[in-house]
């Protein structure tokens, strides 16, 4: 893949400050990280989300940085109606993280994650394209690059494409489309993959796997361990990459870099990690995959992002651990005694 890079050092010309930026799936974990960390940088954002997986009460942060009711717009990427606040609103940078981004349900329901992860990416770049955005900043899944022997990990930003599941597939179709309109229409982009993402805030039943352990442990669950939990994945803190997202806006597009920590840790690791962070000395059940061809091992080399960007990763994981099952139990204790969407009114009232 033929991808542009950036010209010269880390420092971006202050012309390249975005006066407005919009944020697709930018009321879900990752998303709403990156809303709250753009407004403490001063910019205007705006959040374009169909609530599918997102929550309003994700934007708490946000809101309490200036994020107002008027700057959250409902719409499905899909739709001409959708994507029309990028025509109305003509964004200069679009964040697009609106994706169909658990690997379950990819395989569940390939017709549904290619729809969305194929169809609704092209449908904002489309938009993008003909609204005169300087720049995209998407992400996508380590999983573009399939099946990768331990012994050549970390993987650079040069590995061939090779994905091996529904998921890979539809990430790595929306990469293409991305590099294809950076060519025919001169749209310039980042295109972030991203290492297993976690840390606090996270909703639903495909969350992550270090959050689905802290749920379970703290609410007396067992938790199940697929195959032997030896296999290895490189795991990233929700701020650290909403970090690099935010310094991204902030820069000429760069192509594809990866964004991650550049370490492997297996399951079995992480397992230990959360039930000492915990403080609940349960045993886990182990149990056969329930689906073929997993990827064994991972890890991404974030080396270009350090010469880019300037960004490299700053919580280390077992602190990160530490602060996402934290967040888990505040999480449970709260649910009892405070709503999370009155919280948000009260913020936005202020």
């Amino acid at each position: 893949m033929d991808l542009p890079v950036a010209a010269g050092g880390v420092d971006p010309p202050t012309n390249l400050m975005p006066r407005r930026v919009l944020v697709t799936g930018g009321a879900g974990f990752i998303g709403s990280h990156v809303v709250a960390r753009l407004m403490l940088m001063g910019n205007q954002v705006r959040v374009l989300d169909n609530f599918s997986a997102g929550r309003i009460e994700n934007l708490v942060d946000a809101a309490y940085s200036g994020l107002t009711e008027s700057d959250v717009v409902s719409g499905d990427i899909r739709t001409p109606e959708g994507v029309e606040v990028i025509h109305r609103w003509q964004p200069d940078v679009v964040v697009h993280l609106a994706a169909q981004s658990s690997v379950p349900a990819a395989r569940r329901s390939h017709l549904y994650d290619a729809d969305v992860n194929v169809f609704g990416t092209v449908n904002v770049l489309d938009a993008c394209a003909r609204s005169g955005v300087r720049l995209v900043i998407n992400a996508v899944s380590g999983a573009i690059f399939g099946s990768v022997a331990a012994h050549e990990l970390p993987v650079g930003e040069d590995r061939p494409i090779a994905p091996v599941s529904p998921y890979g597939i539809s990430m790595a179709a929306g990469l293409r489309y991305l590099d294809w309109y950076g060519h025919q229409h001169g749209l310039s982009y980042t295109s972030m993959v991203l290492g297993n993402v976690y840390g606090p805030r996270p909703q639903g039943s495909d969350c992550g796997v270090v959050s689905l352990m802290a749920d379970a442990l703290l609410g007396g669950r067992q938790v199940v361990i697929y195959d032997d939990g030896a296999q290895t994945r490189d795991f990233i803190y929700v701020s650290d990459v909403a970090e690099a997202i935010a310094v991204a806006c902030h820069h000429n597009g760069v192509g594809m870099v990866n964004i991650a920590s550049g370490r492997q840790t297996s399951v079995n690791e992480v397992y230990d990690t959360v039930r000492e962070a915990s403080g609940v000395d349960n045993a886990a059940r182990y149990e056969p995959l329930p689906w073929p061809g997993e990827v064994r091992t991972m890890a991404l080399d974030s080396r270009k992002a350090r010469e880019l960007l300037g960004w490299y990763p700053k919580v280390g994981f077992t602190a990160g651990v530490r602060m996402t099952v934290r967040d888990a139990r505040r999480r449970q204790d709260a649910s009892q005694i405070l709503s999370p969407v009155w919280a948000l009114e009260r913020a936005i009232s202020h």
